[in-house]
Order: C-alpha cells, then structure tokens, then sequence
C-alpha cells in the first residue's frame, strides 16, 4: 500500500500539472487531527475546476493508479443520479489505498469548504479559496434534542419495533431482520447518544454505525447493546428485540431525568407486552379457516365466477 506521503504528492502533482485545476480540498477523517489514521482511510479530495466536461465525458482514473473498482457516482441509471455540475470518481486501488475525488467548479467551492468542518485547504492557485476555520468533527456530532425531538425518537422506536415482532411471526425473518437494523436501531443508538450528553456534555459522536459509543458506555451497557445484535433466526432475533426495548427504556429515563424531560405514555411497558403475549398467543392459533381466508376464497370465487360471464 502507498504511503501516506505518496497518495498526497500523486493527488497535488496531477493539480499543479492540470491548468484547469485551480484549486484542491481535503475533507472527511484525514483532515481531523484528533483522528487515530490508519493506512485504509479514504482521501477526500475534491478539485476545483474551470470546466468539468474534460472529467465527465473522460476518465482520469488511471492516472492515480492500479484500480481494483471503480464507481462514478455523478452519473447513475441505477440511483437514477445526474449531476451535470461536478463529477465524482470513488476510487478504490489494487494496492489497498482509496479515494474519493469530486471534481466541481470553482465558483462551487463554498460548500466543499464549509459543508464539512473536516476541511482544509491543499492547494490555491489563484488565491480565491477562504482562509477555513481549524478542522473540527462538530458536522458530525449529536447535539441537545430538543422536547419534542426527544418524544419523536421515542415514538417512532416504540412505532416501529412491533414491526420486528410481526415479522418474526409471519416466519418473515429478513424482514424483521432489516426493520431492526434499518428503523429500531438508529432510534436506540439515538437514545444512547442523548444519555451520555445529557450526564457528560454536548456533543457526542456516535461514530458510524455507533462504533464510537463503546469509548464512552460503561462497559456492561455496552455489552447489552451488542446483545441487542442477533443471527437471522427466530428466537435470536425476538431475544435481541426485547434487549433493545428494554435497553432503549433504561436509556429513555436516564437522558429524559438528565435532560429535564419527561413524557406521558406508556410504551416502554405496554409494546413489550402486547408483542410477547401476541408471539405466544397468535402462535398457538389452530390452523382453522380464517375469516381473512373465506373472505379471499369468496373473491376468488366471485372472479371466477365474472370471468366465466
């Protein structure tokens, strides 16, 4: 894998070599000085440029070097993404070494300076780039919630987490599987956030997918909330819910008490109920004829019956 030191002296050679390159920025985790780096970090780069046609019709990507693959995320049928003014070559090399390059106009360049307070400055031809303030991961943090926001959270992790519940019981396990992750989940990591800044001190970084969390949670809470993760199966999965239900109420009352908020319903013990006495219950149904069954068979009876008129 490249050095450190390679990738910047290959990214600022092709500007200074480029005349349509006035201008460079670095954003994202490498311009954090608080940042642990490691050799498998992206650079952020984002060139700035008189006229972006030359890198849109073009492909400069093998000027960088040894491409393992390759996304153009500026044109996609896929997404259904058009961005006629800038284009974005996600780079990932042979060698191990990433990059991400935006290349947009220069009377753009406002946004890719303060956008991201994860920014610097690398190169300036004509001078016209802001002097940026210091980098600082506060684009990135989570703040005080304010009363509603904080019942919000509360209520679409209370909404959604019966979802799981139905799933398992339909036998619709990726389902419920991804309701979990995608819907439940970022409500709990959500919670857990407002509890450690309302005892510690705004703001706090989560980090993606909640991996900073385990730096300021007690050790056993963290613990809980791995407990909270589970394997596609049935029983592992309802386990793992109801960890998380019962994690999020712990989280509830501690931010909500740290935070001077309280709240009226009756959720955090209700929903839990209502779905372990629904998973037990519903479970030991016969498996007689439903009224939703007869109510479809006479549909499909009626059809048949206006087909054969």
């Amino acid at each position: 894998m490249r050095s450190e030191r390679e990738m910047y002296d290959l990214i600022l050679g092709y500007a200074e070599r480029d005349p349509n390159v006035r201008g460079v920025i670095l954003n994202g985790s490498r311009a954090d000085p608080a940042r642990r780096l490691d050799a498998f970090r992206d650079y952020d780069i984002v060139y700035l440029v008189t006229d972006v046609a030359p890198y849109k019709e073009g492909d400069i990507s093998s000027a960088f070097g040894e491409m393992l693959v390759m996304q153009r995320t500026d044109e996609s049928e896929l997404y259904q993404e058009h961005y006629p003014r800038m284009a974005c070559y996600l780079m990932q090399f042979a060698d191990g070494s990433r990059m991400d390059l935006t290349i947009a106009r220069v009377e753009d360049y406002h946004g890719y300076c303060f956008d991201d307070r994860l920014s610097m400055v690398l190169l300036d031809k004509d001078g016209f780039l802001p002097t940026l303030p210091a980098p600082a991961d506060v684009s990135y943090g989570v703040g005080r919630p304010s009363p509603r926001l904080f019942q919000e959270c509360r209520n679409e992790f209370w909404w959604t987490a019966p979802y799981v519940s139905k799933g398992l019981w339909r036998g619709q396990l990726l389902y419920a599987q991804h309701i979990l992750e995608e819907c439940t989940r970022p409500m709990l990591r959500l919670m857990l956030a407002w509890q450690l800044g309302g005892e510690e001190g705004f703001p706090v970084y989560p980090g993606k997918a909640g991996d900073r969390l385990e730096e300021r949670l007690p050790p056993e809470v963290w613990r809980r909330y791995l407990s909270t993760y589970a394997p596609c199966e049935k029983d592992a999965l309802f386990r793992a819910l109801l960890a998380a239900c019962e994690l999020f109420t712990q989280a509830s009352e501690r931010a909500g008490k740290a935070l001077g908020y309280g709240w009226e319903d009756h959720w955090d013990t209700a929903v839990p109920q209502f779905m372990t006495e629904t998973q037990r219950d519903l479970a030991a149904l016969p498996l007689s004829p439903s009224w939703d069954g007869e109510l479809r068979r006479q549909m499909e009876a009626h059809g048949r019956k206006e087909r054969a008129t």
